[in-house]
C-alpha cells in the first residue's frame, strides 16, 4: 500500500486494547479546510486518495480536487479508486476465473512467471446464480433441485473448486448459503475494513506492521452489489473484466462523481411496506436522472428505516440508474451488526472509526452539501406494483387491473376481446392476464424480515380463510439466506407458506435472474397455443422482456406480500383491492383487508422470530458447504489442465497469439452494421442468461457435442465456454432487430445479398471475408445486470464499435475493457434521424495517427462516413466513449486483461 502521507494524515485510533492506524479527514482538515459537510460517500473516496497517495497514480491534486468539489458541486478530474475487495456471483465468476487460469496459461507462453497472475485484493465468490425452480410446491422441492444443480453444474463446480486452492484471496461459498448480496450483507462486510501491513526494515531493524483501519469498500461483478450500500459500505457492481483488472492490482479509473442527495422524511404508513417504498424511490431517481452518479440518502426519515429497508432501497441502484445508493453509519447500522453476528472488537471499531472520521449520522448532524437534491416524505408511499416490463414503470396498486388491461391493448397489441384457452387435463382454461408464476425470490426482498414475516402472516390468514392457490400458478420461495427459512419457522409460518405452494425450492436468486424453471407442459402448451400475455409476479429487481421466463410476456415487481395474495387471486385482471381475492370457507368472498397483516402484528413477529443465534450458527462456518459441496473434486495445480470434452469451461481465445508488445490503433473501414437495435436494449437481450433454444446456433453447438436438449442448463451456467456464448449473443427470444423488420430473436440480414440468417452465421461469414462489424442502437443500451459476456460475445462475433444514442455504464465500460469502441450520436441524431437500414457500410475514421495511442483522446470527437446502398455518401460526427486516458490504454492493447497481462510479464 504506497503511501506518501504528504499531508501528514496517517494517526493512531485506540479502541478499547486495541490501535489501529488510519488516514485521518480530521487531520487532513488542517491543510484541505472544513470537510464536516462532504457527502458521507465522497468521504469515503477521499480517505482512499489520502491512503493510497504515491505521486502518479494518485496525487495531491487528487485530494485538492475533492476539497474544490465541495464549492463546485462537481468534478472533472479522473481519479485512481482502489476498493478493498471484490465480491462475485458464480455466472459472472466461473469466466472470471476462466480469464485468470487462460492468463496463467499465457503469462508461461510470454516467459513470465504464471504465480504473478494471482488477486491481490480479497475476493469472495458465492454460488447463487445456478439452482433452478424445476421442482416447486411440495415438501421436496428443494432437495431434488439441489440435486439436479449439482448433476448439471459438476464440471463448473469443480472448476471454482479448483479456483478456491489455485489462487490467494479467493473464497467460495458453496451452494445452498444464500444469494451473495445477502450473505455480503448479513455476514462478510464489515463497514470497517482491517489489513495488517507487512514487516518492514528500517535502519537494519525489522519493524512489526501496523493494523491499518479503513472503510469497508468493494466493486461486485453483479449490478445489485449496491445493497450493501444500505450497511455504509460503498460498494457497486462493475464487469466481470472490470473486476478482474481490480483483483490484479489496477485502479478503477472513474471521475469525480456528481452526489445527488435523497432527502426522507416520515416513516411507512399502515399498509405499505419496504417494496412500495424502493419502487417509489426508484420511479423518482429514475425521472431525476442520475447515471453515473451517486444517490446518498439523508434527513431525519433515516431515524425510523430500519438496515434492512435501507438495504433494499440501495439494493436497486441499478434500476433508479445511479453507481450507488449510499446510507451513512448511525445507531441503525450499530443495532444491524450486533443483531447479526459481527464481533464485539469490530463493532467498536465501527463506531469508533466513524465517530473520528466525520462519517457519523445523528439527529444533530448538518446536512450534507449535495449536487443537486430530491425529497420524499415517506408517509406518501402507496402500495405499488412495477411492470409490465421495466422496475422503474410503478403502478399504484389500485390501478393495476385497469392498467393491465389499457397495456394489453397498447403495448401487447391484444384487441381485449380474446376468448380462453382451454388447458389439457384441467376443467379451467386460461385467458390473457393469467399469473402463472408467483415467486418469493431475490436480494432485494427476502433480506427484508418485515415483507418476508408479512408474507408468511398473509399466507397464515388466507389458510385459515380457507382460500387456495389458482392450480396454473407456478409458486416457489428461494430466500437469500438460510437464516430466513429460521425465522420463518420460528414464527411456526413456513407451514402455512408450504399449504401454498410456497415451498423452499432454493436458496439462490432464481426466478429474478430467469431460472424459474419450466412451467407444467399444459400451462406452457397452452399460454403458446393462445398467444396470451400470461403474467409473472416477483419480488425480484428485474422484469424485462424474456427474462423471467420466456412463456411471461407481463412481469410484475411486487412486495413478497403481494405475490401470495396474486398467486391466490390468479389474475392481473382482477382489481385485489375493491374485488374478492378467492372464495373461502363456505363460498364465503375474501377481501386485501381480511388477510393483510398489520404493521404492529409484522413488527411482532420480527421481533420474536428473528434471533442472533441464527445468524451465528448460519455464518459459523460459512465456506465449508453441505456434504454435496465437499465431495466435489477438485483438480490440483497452478494452471488448469482443460478438459477437451467440456462444454461449461474452455481456455478462452482472448490471448492466442498475443505479442509482447501492443499493437498500433488503427481505423474501422468497411464496416458493416450486424445488427441495428432500439431503445433499452439490455444484457439480457445482448447476452441472455436464461434457456437455450435448441433450434439455436447454441443449441445445435451442444447437440453437436454430444449434449441432450434436457441436459441444455442455461446460457448463464455455460458462460465459462466461450464457443457456446458466443452463438448466444444477440439470440435473446424477444430481440428486435430492426435490420430484419418482422422478426423476433436474434435474425438479422447479411449484406450486399440481404439474406436472412442468425446473427451468429451472419457474424461468422463477415468474419470468413474479413469484414469489421458495428452495432448500432438507440437510448440506454446495455442497461440491466453487469454481464462481461455481453462485451466478451460482441467482441468474438467481430463487432469493432458500439454506435448508440446512450449507454448504461458498466456495459460501456465493459466494451472498452474487450477492445470494442463505444461511439454516442451527438445532439438530436438518431438511427432514425439518418434513416438507417443495415445496407450501409461505415468508416470510421480519425483514430489511426503518429503516437502509440494513435489519435485517440477521451471524449474526441470522432468523423464517421456512411455509404448507403445507392452510393450516396454522408459524413457525421459522433463522441468517442473512451472517457478516460487509462481506457485509452485498454483501448490500444486490445483490452483491459492484455494490459494487465503485458504489465505484470514486465514487457
Amino acid at each position: 500500500m504506497p503511501q506518501l502521507n504528504s499531508l501528514k494524515t496517517r494517526k493512531t485510533l485506540k479502541v478499547g486494547a486495541k490501535s489501529y492506524d488510519y488516514f485521518s479527514l480530521k487531520a487532513a482538515e488542517k491543510t484541505l479546510g472544513d470537510l464536516s459537510r462532504l457527502p458521507n460517500s465522497m468521504k469515503v473516496l477521499l480517505e482512499n486518495l489520502l491512503r493510497y497517495e504515491d505521486g502518479s497514480s494518485v496525487t495531491v491534486k487528487d485530494v485538492q480536487a475533492v476539497k474544490k468539489w465541495l464549492k463546485d458541486k462537481r468534478s472533472d478530474r479522473e481519479i485512481a479508486y482502489r476498493p478493498a475487495r471484490v465480491l462475485m456471483q458464480d455466472f459472472t465468476g466461473v469466466p472470471a476465473v476462466v480469464d485468470l487460469a487462460a492468463m496463467r496459461d499465457a503469462m508461461k507462453a510470454l516467459g513470465g512467471d504464471p504465480k504473478k497472475i494471482n488477486p491481490l485484493s480479497p475476493v469472495d465468490l458465492v454460488i447463487d446464480h445456478s439452482v433452478m425452480v424445476d421442482f416447486f410446491a411440495g415438501p421436496g422441492a428443494f432437495k431434488k433441485n439441489v440435486d439436479l444443480e449439482y448433476e448439471r453444474n459438476g464440471e463448473r463446480y469443480e472448476f471454482l473448486r479448483w479456483g478456491s486452492t489455485a489462487f490467494d484471496n479467493f473464497r467460495v461459498v458453496p451452494p445452498g448459503t444464500g444469494i451473495c448480496h445477502q450473505v455480503n450483507t448479513e455476514n462478510l462486510a464489515q463497514v470497517v475494513w482491517t489489513m495488517k501491513e507487512p514487516t518492514a526494515t528500517v535502519k537494519g531493524k525489522k519493524t512489526g506492521g501496523k493494523t491499518i483501519a479503513y472503510p469497508d469498500t468493494l466493486v461486485g461483478t453483479d449490478s445489485h452489489t449496491t445493497m450493501v450500500n444500505g450497511l455504509a459500505v460503498l460498494g457497486w457492481g462493475v464487469g466481470g473484466i472490470e473486476a478482474e483488472a481490480a483483483m490484479l492490482g489496477q485502479p478503477i479509473s472513474m471521475v469525480i462523481p456528481e452526489v445527488i442527495g435523497f432527502k426522507l422524511t416520515g416513516k411507512l404508513k399502515e399498509g405499505t411496506t419496504a417494496t412500495d417504498l424502493v419502487l417509489t424511490v426508484t420511479q423518482m431517481l429514475r425521472k431525476k436522472g442520475v447515471v453515473n452518479k451517486f444517490v446518498e440518502f439523508y434527513g431525519p426519515g433515516l431515524d425510523d428505516l430500519a438496515l434492512p429497508d435501507r438495504a433494499t432501497i440501495a439494493n436497486m441502484a441499478p434500476e433508479y440508474g445511479a453507481t450507488c445508493g449510499f446510507f451513512p453509519v448511525d445507531a441503525e447500522t450499530i443495532r444491524y451488526l450486533k443483531s447479526t453476528g459481527r464481533k464485539a472488537d469490530r463493532i467498536a471499531l465501527v463506531e469508533k472509526y466513524a465517530k473520528a472520521q466525520g462519517m457519523w449520522r445523528d439527529k444533530k448532524t448538518a446536512d450534507p452539501v449535495f449536487t443537486d437534491t430530491l425529497s420524499l416524505d415517506i408517509s406518501t408511499v402507496e402500495p405499488s406494483l412495477a411492470g409490465p416490463k421495466r422496475p422503474q414503470d410503478r403502478v399504484p396498486l389500485n390501478t393495476a387491473a385497469e392498467s393491465f388491461k389499457k397495456n394489453l391493448v397498447e403495448v401487447f397489441g391484444r384487441k381485449g376481446n380474446e376468448s380462453a384457452v382451454s388447458v389439457k387435463g384441467a376443467d379451467w382454461e386460461l385467458e390473457d392476464g393469467a399469473v402463472v408464476i408467483a415467486a418469493i425470490t431475490s436480494c432485494t426482498n427476502t433480506s427484508n424480515p418485515s415483507v418476508m414475516l408479512g408474507a408468511g402472516l398473509v399466507a397464515k390468514k388466507a389458510v385459515e380463510l380457507g382460500l387456495t392457490v389458482k392450480p396454473w400458478v407456478k409458486t416457489s420461495l428461494a430466500p437469500g439466506s438460510q437464516v430466513v427459512t429460521d425465522y420463518l419457522k420460528n414464527a411456526g409460518l413456513n407451514k402455512f407458506l408450504d399449504k401454498l405452494g410456497f415451498n423452499l425450492v432454493g436458496y439462490g436468486c432464481t426466478t429474478c435472474i430467469g431460472n424459474s424453471g419450466p412451467l407444467p407442459e399444459p400451462i406452457a402448451d397452452a399460454v403458446t397455443k393462445g398467444d396470451l400475455v400470461a403474467a409473472a409476479v416477483l419480488s425480484g429487481n428485474r422484469n424485462f422482456e424474456g427474462r423471467v421466463n420466456p412463456h411471461c410476456k407481463a412481469n410484475y415487481l411486487a412486495s413478497p406480500m403481494l405475490c401470495v395474495v396474486y398467486a391466490l387471486a390468479g389474475s392481473m385482471k382482477i382489481d385485489i383491492t375493491k374485488d374478492p381475492i378467492g372464495y373461502g370457507k363456505k363460498g364465503k368472498p375474501v377481501y386485501l383487508k381480511d388477510i393483510w397483516p398489520t404493521t404492529k402484528e409484522v413488527a411482532d413477529t420480527v421481533a420474536k422470530s428473528v434471533k442472533l443465534s441464527d445468524f451465528k450458527k448460519r455464518y459459523a462456518d460459512v465456506f465449508k458447504g453441505d456434504t454435496n459441496w465437499r465431495k466435489v473434486k477438485a483438480p490440483k495445480g497452478l494452471t488448469y489442465t482443460w478438459p477437451t470434452t467440456s462444454t461449461y469451461v474452455a481456455n478462452p481465445p482472448y490471448f492466442q497469439g498475443m505479442k509482447k508488445e501492443a499493437g498500433t490503433i488503427s481505423d474501422i473501414r468497411g464496416a458493416r452494421p450486424l445488427a441495428i437495435l432500439g431503445d433499452s436494449i439490455t444484457t439480457d437481450h445482448i447476452s441472455p442468461a436464461g434457456s437455450i433454444k435448441k433450434d439455436g446456433p447454441a443449441g445445435q453447438y451442444l447437440i453437436a457435442n454430444g449434449v441432450a436438449p434436457a441436459d441444455f442448463n442455461s446460457y448463464g451456467a455455460r458462460r465459462g465456454h466461450h464457443e457456446v456464448m458466443m452463438r448466444g449473443t444477440f439470440a435473446n427470444i424477444r430481440l428486435k432487430n430492426e435490420m430484419a423488420p418482422g422478426t423476433e430473436g436474434g435474425v438479422t440480414r447479411f449484406m450486399p445479398s440481404g439474406e436472412g440468417m442468425s446473427i451468429y452465421d451472419a457474424a461468422m461469414k463477415y468474419q470468413k471475408a474479413k469484414t469489421p462489424l458495428v452495432v448500432v442502437g438507440g437510448k440506454e443500451y446495455g442497461t440491466g445486470s453487469s454481464r462481461d459476456w455481453a462485451a466478451k460475445g460482441t467482441l468474438l462475433l467481430g463487432i469493432k464499435a458500439v454506435l448508440v444514442e446512450s449507454f448504461e455504464r458498466i456495459h460501456r465500460s465493459n466494451l472498452v475493457g474487450m477492445g470494442v469502441l463505444p461511439l454516442m450520436f451527438k445532439g438530436d441524431m438518431t438511427r432514425k434521424s439518418l434513416g438507417l437500414d443495415g445496407s450501409e457500410i461505415f468508416d470510421i475514421t480519425g483514430l489511426a495517427g503518429p503516437g502509440k495511442n494513435g489519435n485517440i483522446k477521451p471524449r474526441m470527437d470522432v468523423p464517421v462516413k456512411i455509404t448507403r446502398s445507392n452510393g450516396k455518401v454522408e459524413e457525421i460526427i459522433v463522441t468517442c466513449r473512451i472517457d478516460t486516458a487509462e481506457e485509452v490504454e485498454y483501448y490500444r492493447h486490445g483490452g483491459v486483461l492484455p494490459y494487465v497481462l503485458r504489465n505484470l510479464a514486465g514487457v
